[in-house]
């Protein structure tokens, strides 16, 4: 399986999380994809390369072009401004404050405006991390085009609660949805997402929720009590011509692989159902049970029986790195759906 991978990841490293009343740095780290990297060339995934550059035109496909040129621009005037701590929002437009008027000028009223938390700190590095996340996104999608049946692109930062217009999660562009939209844009007529991160994909369902030609399906954390909360509900089945295009298993904290399995069985009889042209993964694997942020109880072999069960639905897959957050283990984890589904696939 080819793996695509990109050092300008390291240009983002957000230092200011607010944890249990305390600023640290972000659980999403360096770290993260180095980890997954030095997994891949233990056990000879497959050839690895570094994206191409497909420029703008496809992220904005996904997303509203003010927001990106906000992101693009973001840093270089918070320092204009003095400043050298990290770009965080104070301010959101929350319930009955006015969401149709005019976005603010104020740099902090227009970060506020394009947050939906405090969880997607702008550094110096950012939007070049973000931009080369994409591209890698788009070379495994371009690998596709060209024949390939899966890759993996080797995403970070991720991108699947990042909206049209709207970042939060440690997420600035959603990755998931740029490549789906690719393939749409290269003659595909259905493609399929499939996110098993432990957190709601918000953004996800967001960009495609009132489209049919993208069926959604998110597996994760009941956001009565978990993040991101206000999404992510089974009720949430799409409006418009994206009705019934939109399924969301929302599972308790504490459960294991039975009844994760269950959820899984279920979406990926809807995405055969549907019969798409490709399936993209969001492949999160803080469903580990040791994972710092998360709440259920998967173990490293569960990681193998996962990708098998995507690889039987015989359709055309690529993974998208997206979270996991217990950094020893997310390597191991991330690589085992890898092998699982090519197992399978042979």
């Amino acid at each position: 399986m080819l793996t695509v991978y990109s050092d300008d990841h390291r240009l983002h490293f957000g230092q200011s999380e607010l944890v249990d009343g305390k600023l640290q740095p972000c659980f999403e780290m360096p770290s993260r994809a180095d980890t997954v990297l030095a997994r891949v060339k233990s056990q000879n995934l497959g050839e690895i390369i570094e994206p191409k550059d497909f420029g703008m035109e496809p992220i904005l496909r996904a997303h509203n072009t003010r927001y990106v040129e906000f992101l693009k621009g973001a840093w270089a005037r918070w320092a204009a401004e003095g400043h050298t701590g990290d770009l965080v929002s104070t301010t959101f437009p929350g319930r009955r404050l006015l969401r149709d008027g005019p976005i603010p000028t104020a740099l902090m009223g227009e970060v506020g405006h394009y947050s939906f938390d405090t969880e997607a700190p702008i550094t110096a590095g950012t939007w070049q991390a973000v931009y080369s996340s994409a591209q890698v996104a788009l070379t495994a999608q371009d690998h596709m085009r060209q024949g390939a049946s899966t890759a993996f692109a080797l995403c970070r930062p991720p991108g699947h609660h990042a909206g049209s217009d709207f970042m939060g999660g440690y997420c600035f562009l959603n990755n998931a949805a740029i490549v789906s939209q690719a393939f749409l844009d290269q003659g595909a007529k259905r493609v399929a997402i499939l996110d098993v991160d432990y957190h709601h994909g918000n953004g996800t369902q967001d960009i495609f929720y009132r489209r049919n030609d993208v069926l959604f399906a998110s597996i994760h954390g009941d956001p009565l009590v978990e993040y991101p909360y206000f999404l992510g509900h089974a009720n949430e089945h799409g409006e418009g011509a994206g009705e019934g295009y939109n399924h969301n298993y929302p599972l308790p904290h504490g459960t294991g692989w039975d009844g994760w399995f269950a959820a899984l069985e279920d979406a990926c009889r809807k995405i055969a159902d549907y019969a798409p042209d490709a399936v993209v993964v969001s492949l999160g694997v803080d469903t580990y049970k040791d994972d710092p942020i998360s709440e259920f109880k998967l173990d490293s072999p569960d990681y193998l029986k996962m990708g098998e069960r995507i690889a039987a639905l015989g359709i055309p897959t690529l993974f998208i790195m997206e979270g996991g957050y217990a950094v020893e283990a997310i390597g191991v984890n991330a690589v085992n759906v890898l092998q699982g589904y090519e197992g399978a696939a042979r």
